[in-house]
């Protein structure tokens, strides 16, 4: 490691990604890529615990990669919550969300950090500049959820409806935001028919339209053109949940820009250095290139 302008930067990165189902992920494209334009040595590697036991071996997992030399993690579902008791220290983005993507290994501590909220604020500040902000309904209010939620209070929602298939999730989400943002930001649902045709966008903030989970997050009569709609899953790039509101005429966000901006931040954590978004969006979009060729 060396010193650049006050700030730690690893010419040798060996850092992994954390998660079930994780095969399809363009994630390690974009960092292995930005670290090699960058003259850096950088390994990104997927972790996938499909069918492991991993509410009791996430912590040995730690431990393991840690004396195995690597310099962090990005973390995605399910672990966002989970693994917030093994760390010993979180950002200040990452307290306010109360979920981690980002884990840095140094000095033998684990920092944990939130790049989530920053991913998908920037996505949507860029891609839906205009989009109504009085009322969203926001499904999921699990890590990613979390993150999202607040980034669309940051961004200007004015009353942001929170539901989950775990209604209690859902309410513990709507008072942390509170707490915050004001009593009058954030509410839990339980039905979203019931409040559907009050909100000016729908976001999808769960696992439901992965290639492993297809289907809509909520019934596709719910989805009216003058919504518009925003999605955090990015494989595939196009959900049935986007492909049903395009259909119909709405302004639609799909999850790659939450995908692409919350690795250049997460770039910068494990390696010191800024990362450059153009290039690393267009190594997430490269996956699309071969599948058209």
């Amino acid at each position: 490691m060396v010193e650049s302008g006050g700030t730690n930067v690893r010419q040798n990165v060996v850092v992994g990604l954390l998660g079930r189902d994780v095969g399809p992920s363009r994630t390690p494209r974009m960092h292995m890529q930005e670290g090699r334009a960058q003259g850096l040595d950088y390994d990104y590697r997927l972790i996938d615990t499909a069918g492991a036991d991993t509410d009791t071996a996430l912590g040995p997992l730690l431990v393991r990669l840690q004396d195995e030399g690597f310099n962090g993690l990005n973390v995605t579902y399910p672990y966002k919550q989970q693994i917030l008791p093994l760390l010993d220290e979180l950002s200040e983005a990452a307290r306010a969300v109360g979920a981690v993507n980002t884990v840095v290994f140094r000095d033998g501590r684990r920092c944990g950090h939130n790049t989530d909220c920053w991913g998908f604020g920037e996505s949507f500040r860029r891609g839906l500049p205009d989009a109504g902000r009085d009322t969203v309904l926001l499904i999921g209010a699990g890590g990613a959820g979390a993150a999202v939620a607040n980034a669309l209070l940051e961004q200007g929602t004015g009353l942001l409806l929170i539901c989950d298939t775990n209604d209690a999730a859902a309410h513990r989400l709507a008072e942390r935001l509170a707490g915050r943002y004001g009593e009058e930001r954030a509410k839990a649902v339980s039905d979203p028919a019931e409040v559907a045709a009050a909100a000016d966008g729908l976001v999808n903030a769960t696992p439901m339209g992965m290639a492993k989970l297809p289907g809509l997050p909520i019934a596709d009569k719910l989805i009216e053109t003058r919504h518009w709609i925003a999605d955090i899953v990015y494989f595939p790039l196009e959900t049935a949940f986007l492909a049903t509101a395009r259909a119909k005429g709405c302004a639609v966000l799909s999850g790659a820009g939450m995908a692409v901006f919350q690795a250049v931040r997460a770039f910068e954590l494990f390696t010191g250095l800024k990362a450059d978004p153009e290039r690393m969006w267009r190594a997430f979009s490269s996956f699309e290139t071969e599948v058209e060729g």
